[in-house]
Parts: structure tokens; C-alpha cells; sequence
């Protein structure tokens, strides 16, 4: 009987033998690099992917706002400090290489981190990510540091943030909700132009202030007859104490469900507005939102609008509850009579003014009532809203804001 080379066993041997074998001394001692990463403690361990994508393009925000601080030590002069940030669910691989002039300085650097924007879009659901960021200083590995973070979902967007006792605003992310790109808007623009409320939609092209409320008022009638109507859902299961935060539907969702709050309605309005090339302004009080449009290109008149009004009749209910000769029934129509005149309930009942023209009356009357509902407030807060120091009050200007705030879907 032949036995077999003992072979394999040894070569396997020397193989574990080498790799047990202790590696030399590393040059540069992790103590003296004092390499460390870490995320902005505004966040409170929150990473908000809304804040990301919003301000993916602003220099001076993220600048302002830069998630991650990574510390170093250099241990000699000219030292090339590579910091490689590993990938994640939510990042690509990405690299910082950096010079250390001086031996035993310690220097801050703040990386921009490559992001996966469009799994960031698509986060409808909290979770977790752990980045690991690892330290090399002449390509040589030094020491690595792990930070492990809680996401949040896209449509939450912080309010205000407290850190060191100091509360930092962060009512200017509304403007990200709103998107005049997105491309729905342009089939809902034909829509509009079917109605037959305006002959066109132009824009401060036509010349007036009574021609852009026009414009205007025929956004209105759309939102009225789409049936939009008011549902609160701004809580989240953000668990951080110094964090204020709401949930935001996007342009689509309030289009698709037909539903909003007050900020939800002045995103879909405000991107429709923008689209035709209108002004819109966001008022923001304590624990309200209500829309503003200039009627002048140069902005020195401004209407106001309270979106949440679109809720006090339903359109669509009443279409579905017409009667054979297509008239409604005495107790729906008792409903919206008290958004018209005498003369128009009376001709509405005599049978001289149809459910279409019953419609267009009503949503004339509301509109007026919009355009007036907030003059009040705002009148008594124009200072508020003048003063940057007022934070709980804010004048969001979306054209403004675009040069530092993109929106987010």
C-alpha cells in the first residue's frame, strides 16, 4: 500500500507559520497621529438625508453644515495624510489626501463625503449605517475610527436643531420641498389651461398684478377640483431630544394622495407657481405656514394666499353626488351656498346656473377668503419677518433661496 506525500501538509505549515509571524514595527505611533472622526454634534447622531440633497451644491451651506470632522496629528514634516471613507448603503468610497506641513501640529480637515444621491431620494423608511474611516500617513496604515449613525427618512426635515444651549434654524429647508422641475407639472399646467379660468399662462408676461392673480386663482380652481384636502401627518420617530422635526410630502404625494397640511400645500402650490414663473414666498409663523406670491416681477407688492382653504368643499364629493339631471341634492347644496352670493344661490336653485358654473362661483368666494384669511397675522408680524433674529418667524423667498437650497425630488 502506497502512502501518500505528506506534501500538502507541510507546505500548509510554512504557510500559517508566515502568516503568524508579527509584523515589524509600525513607523508612526496612532498616540502621537492622534488620528480621530467625528460627526457634527448639531445632529445628534441623525443623519438627515433631505439636508444632503438640498444642499449638495452650496458652498457656503456646506461649508456651514459639513457632516464629518476628521483630526490629525502630523508626525512629520510634509507628511501626505490619506483618510479613505469606506462605502456604505448610503456612500461610494471616497478618499481625502491632504499635506501636513508641519511636525506636531494638529490639523481639522472636513470631507465631502460621496453620497449615493438617489438611494438618499428613495429612503422612505428610518435605519442605520456604520462608516468606518481609515487613517493612512505616507500610506501607511495608522489607525481607523467607526461611527455608527441613525438615517432618517428623506421627508423629514428639521425644523430647529439645539446644541450648546443655542437653537439653529432650519425652517429655509421648506424651499427643498418645493419642485418647479418636477414633470408632472407640466400635464397639470395643460390641465389648468382646459378649464378655461385663464387664455394663458404667462407668467408677469401679462402685464398686470390683476393678471397674475389671475394665473393664480386658476392653480386654485385645479387644487379645488383635484379634491385636495387637509390631513396633518408631521410626526416622526425621530428619537433625538434637541432635534424639532416634520414630516414633508413631496410635490407628488399631494398630488397622487390629495392630501396636505399647511406646508404641504404651500410646496404644491409654491412648485406650480414657480414653474410658470411666478415669485412665491413662504410665511412661516409658530406652528403655521401660508403662502405668499408677488404680483410684480420687482416685488414691491405681495399677495397672500392660506392653501388649507382648498379643504372646505370637495369638489369631487359633490360631482359624485349629482343627481340624474346632474343638479345636487338639497343637502349638499346647502353645503357650499354660503360661499355665494344671494343672487347666485338663487340662480343655482331657479335652474339658471349649472354645476360647473356652481363651481367656478364657490371657488371664486373661497379665493377671496384665502387672499384675506392671513392679512392680519401678517400685517402684525411684518417686523418678525424683518428680523433675522426672529427664527420662529420666516419669509422663505423660494427664487432666493434657489441659490443656495435645490430641490430635493
Amino acid at each position: 500500500m502506497k502512502h501518500r506525500p505528506f506534501l500538502p501538509i507541510l507546505l500548509l505549515a510554512v504557510l500559517l507559520a508566515v502568516g503568524c509571524q508579527q509584523r515589524g514595527p509600525k513607523t508612526y505611533d496612532p498616540a502621537q497621529v492622534a488620528f480621530n472622526a467625528q460627526y457634527n454634534p448639531l445632529f445628534d447622531g441623525q443623519l438627515y438625508p433631505s439636508l444632503i440633497l438640498a444642499t449638495t451644491s452650496s458652498n457656503t451651506f456646506n461649508f456651514q453644515l459639513a457632516a464629518f470632522t476628521v483630526e490629525v496629528t502630523a508626525p512629520t514634516d510634509n507628511a501626505v495624510l490619506r483618510v479613505v471613507i469606506d462605502s456604505s448603503a448610503l456612500n461610494y468610497v471616497t478618499i481625502v489626501q491632504e499635506i501636513l506641513p508641519r511636525r506636531g501640529e494638529t490639523y481639522r480637515f472636513q470631507p465631502a463625503v460621496k453620497w449615493k444621491y438617489d438611494v438618499l431620494r428613495a429612503l422612505r423608511q428610518p435605519g442605520a449605517v456604520d462608516l468606518t474611516f481609515t487613517c493612512f500617513v505616507n500610506d501607511e496604515e495608522v489607525d481607523l475610527k467607526n461611527l455608527h449613525l441613525a438615517y432618517r427618512t428623506v421627508n423629514e426635515c428639521p425644523l430647529s436643531l439645539v446644541h450648546d444651549g443655542q437653537m439653529n434654524d432650519f425652517r429655509w429647508l421648506f424651499a427643498a420641498y418645493v419642485n418647479e422641475d418636477h414633470p408632472q407639472i407640466e400635464q397639470i399646467l395643460t390641465d389648468i389651461l382646459a378649464q378655461g379660468t385663464v387664455s394663458r399662462l404667462a407668467g408677469y408676461q401679462g402685464g398686470s398684478a390683476q393678471s397674475v392673480r389671475d394665473q393664480v386663482f386658476a392653480v386654485w380652481y385645479y387644487a379645488l377640483d383635484r379634491g385636495i384636502t387637509y390631513s396633518s401627518i408631521t410626526c416622526t420617530s425621530n428619537p433625538s431630544a434637541r432635534a424639532n422635526v416634520q414630516h414633508i410630502r413631496f410635490f407628488d404625494e399631494v398630488y397622487n394622495s390629495r392630501q396636505a397640511n399647511c406646508v404641504d400645500a404651500c410646496v404644491f402650490f409654491a412648485s406650480i407657481l414657480r414653474k410658470l414663473g411666478l415669485k412665491p414666498v413662504i410665511f412661516v409663523e409658530p406652528c403655521h405656514a401660508y403662502l405668499g406670491y408677488y404680483t410684480d416681477r420687482n416685488r414691491k407688492q405681495i399677495a397672500l394666499l392660506e392653501t388649507t382653504i382648498t379643504s372646505w368643499v370637495n369638489f369631487p364629493d359633490l360631482e359624485r353626488s349629482l343627481d340624474a339631471d346632474g343638479r345636487l341634492p338639497e343637502a349638499q347644496f346647502n353645503r357650499v351656498s354660503k360661499y355665494l352670493s344671494d343672487s347666485e344661490a338663487e340662480r343655482y336653485r331657479e335652474g339658471s346656473m349649472t354645476f360647473e358654473q356652481l363651481k367656478r362661483a364657490v371657488a371664486r368666494s373661497l379665493f377671496d377668503k384665502a387672499t384675506e384669511y392671513d392679512r392680519e397675522t401678517y400685517e402684525a408680524n411684518r417686523d418678525h419677518f424683518a428680523d433675522s433674529t426672529a427664527i420662529t418667524y420666516q419669509q422663505l423667498d423660494i427664487e432666493l433661496l434657489r441659490r443656495q437650497v435645490q430641490p430635493i425630488n
